[in-house]
């Protein structure tokens, strides 16, 4: 089931695509407009070793990548510093939020690890979410969140009418439960 109004949003990317960039750049607009945005961006990539996460709710830059040996020349996401990133995310979001950014829904994710509990946790707090979903890992990602999703193209204007279409002209887009809610 797919609705315009709900609150858990997966923007979905070809190879060729850049959800990143979107990402980072939709969270900048929202947060000077005094908007609460907590989560993060990916920067970097596993190519050149340089697979970074960025906060969105601070600017901080948090190396994911593990520390290999020289003569090692591929990329390995450090489970510690990806933690690491987590709890600092879990702690803004304590703080409050209106929304909350997840760089990708990849293998752990899909196995329940990684940062799916931050995407529960914003959502049992109604919190609308939204996370970068690969074109071949949507079908996971439905059946991950049970077909209560709505699928976004990888742009900043279709994050803009989901945003619109969540905060539907009030101070806060939960004031009138989504079809998404009511189904909870």
């Amino acid at each position: 089931m797919f609705d315009a109004q709900c609150d858990l949003a997966a923007v979905v990317y070809e190879a060729d695509q850049n959800p990143d960039s979107v990402l980072h750049d939709f969270a900048t607009d929202l947060s000077a407009q005094g908007h609460r945005v907590v989560g993060m961006v990916q920067v970097g990539q596993c190519d050149d070793s340089s697979l970074s996460g960025v906060l969105v709710h601070n600017g901080e830059q948090l190396s994911l990548a593990k520390n290999l040996a020289p003569a090692e020349h591929s990329c390995r996401l450090d489970l510690e510093r990806l933690q690491n990133a987590a709890a600092r995310i879990a702690g803004a979001l304590e703080a409050g939020a209106d929304l909350m950014i997840i760089n990708r829904f990849g293998r752990r994710e899909r196995a329940g690890k990684g940062l799916v509990y931050l995407i529960e946790r914003a959502l049992d707090a109604d919190i609308p979410v939204v996370v970068a979903v690969a074109d071949h890992r949507f079908t996971d990602w439905i059946e991950f969140a049970n077909g209560m999703s709505v699928r976004l193209a990888c742009d900043r204007d279709a994050l803009g009418r989901w945003w619109r279409g969540l905060s539907n002209g009030h101070s806060t887009p939960h004031e009138r439960p989504t079809i998404c809610e009511i189904l909870k």
